[in-house]
C-alpha cells in the first residue's frame, strides 16, 4: 500500500481521511489530533462511538501520557466534541480504567463520569470486560486487574437499543432448573425486600436464547500484535451490533491499529476513524482494506 501517511504537526489535522470502500460500505481514517479532525466532522452525524482513549500516565512511549491531574479536563474538550456529533439517539462507548497511585485507585475515572454529566451526557449504564487473560504479577497491596471499565453514555433516554442482535444460548443451568417446577416458579414472585422486582422461572420453559449481562468476559489478544494497547475486535463488534444498524455509522477517535473500522465494516456500517501515530495509521488502513476479521469466542460463554 503506497499511501504512507505524514506526522502532522501539533495542533494540526491531516487534510483529508483514507477512504476504504467495499460494496458501498465506507470507513474514512483520519491521521491527526482527534480533537482537531472532530471539529471538522458535522453536526449529528455519528450513530455510535465506541473508543479506548490512552488512559493515564498509560502508553507513555507511543502517545505520549496524560497525566492523572490533567486527564479530565483533557477528555472533556474531547467529550464536548463527542456530544455534538453524536445524533440525539446514538450512544456513546468509553473503554477506561483507573490506574494505581502512590498504592491507591487514582480517581480520575470518577471525576471524568461527573464532567461529562456537567456537560450534558447521561451515564446510562457500566458494562463490564472481564479478561481471561488479564497480565500476571504480583503487588504487596492489591491483585492484577482483570477487567475493565465499558461506560456507556448517551444524550437522552430515548436511543436505539437492538436487544435481539446480541441474545446469548440459554445455558446448560436450564435443563435442570426448568425440569420441575414448583408453584411458586409459575407465577411471579416479586422481591421480599420490597424492591418491585419480580420474577417467573416459567416464562424461561422452551427458551433457547436469552438477553445477557453486562459483564462481557473475553481474552485482550487479537490478531495485531503491533499497537501498544490491544483492543479485541470482539469488544466494538458487540456493541457495534447491539446500538447500530447496518449502514449506520461508527465513530472511533482514538483508532489505534483499526479495529473498530474493522469491527465496522465485517457488519456493514460505515466508520470513522482518527489516529495520531502514522505508523498506527498505516496499520489500520492496511487491516480494513484486508478485512482481517477474525470471529471471536461468545462473550458470555455458555449463558447466564
Amino acid at each position: 500500500m503506497e499511501n504512507h501517511l505524514p506526522t502532522p504537526a501539533k495542533g494540526s489535522a491531516m487534510t483529508g481521511p483514507v477512504r476504504i470502500n467495499k460494496d458501498g460500505i465506507w470507513a474514512d481514517i483520519h491521521h491527526g489530533d482527534c480533537l482537531d479532525v472532530l471539529v471538522s466532522l458535522p453536526d449529528s452525524s455519528v450513530d455510535l462511538i465506541v473508543t479506548s482513549p490512552p488512559y493515564s500516565d498509560q502508553r507513555a512511549s507511543t502517545y505520549g501520557g496524560v497525566k492523572a491531574n490533567e486527564y479530565v479536563d483533557w477528555f472533556t474538550r474531547i467529550g464536548v466534541e463527542l456530544h455534538r456529533v453524536l445524533k440525539d439517539d446514538g450512544t456513546f462507548i468509553l473503554n477506561i480504567k483507573e490506574k494505581v497511585s502512590n498504592g491507591e485507585r487514582h480517581t480520575y475515572v470518577l471525576q471524568l463520569i461527573l464532567a461529562l454529566r456537567d456537560i450534558g451526557w447521561l451515564w446510562t449504564e457500566e458494562f463490564i470486560w472481564n479478561k481471561t487473560n488479564s497480565f500476571p504479577g504480583k503487588w504487596p497491596n492489591r491483585f492484577r486487574d482483570g477487567w475493565e471499565r465499558l461506560l456507556q453514555f448517551n444524550k437522552t433516554r430515548k436511543f436505539n437499543m437492538y436487544q435481539d442482535e446480541v441474545r446469548v444460548p440459554v445455558g446448560n443451568w436450564a435443563a435442570s432448573r426448568l425440569k420441575n417446577l414448583s408453584d411458586t416458579d409459575k407465577r411471579r414472585d416479586n422481591s421480599s425486600v420490597g424492591s418491585g422486582f419480580g420474577k417467573n422461572v416459567s416464562n424461561w420453559v422452551g427458551r433457547e436464547t436469552v438477553y445477557p449481562n453486562n459483564v462481557l468476559t473475553l481474552p485482550t489478544e487479537s490478531g495485531n500484535k503491533s499497537h501498544s494497547a490491544v483492543f479485541p475486535v470482539s469488544l466494538p463488534t458487540w456493541f457495534i451490533k447491539l446500538f447500530s444498524q447496518p449502514g449506520d455509522v461508527v465513530l472511533d477517535p482514538f483508532l489505534g491499529s483499526g479495529t473498530t473500522c474493522v469491527a465496522a465494516m465485517s457488519l456493514a456500517r460505515m466508520s470513522v476513524g482518527i489516529e495520531i501515530l502514522p505508523e498506527n495509521v498505516q496499520v489500520a488502513v492496511d487491516r480494513v482494506r484486508a478485512d482481517s476479521f477474525v470471529q471471536q469466542p461468545s462473550l458470555f460463554g455458555e449463558g447466564l
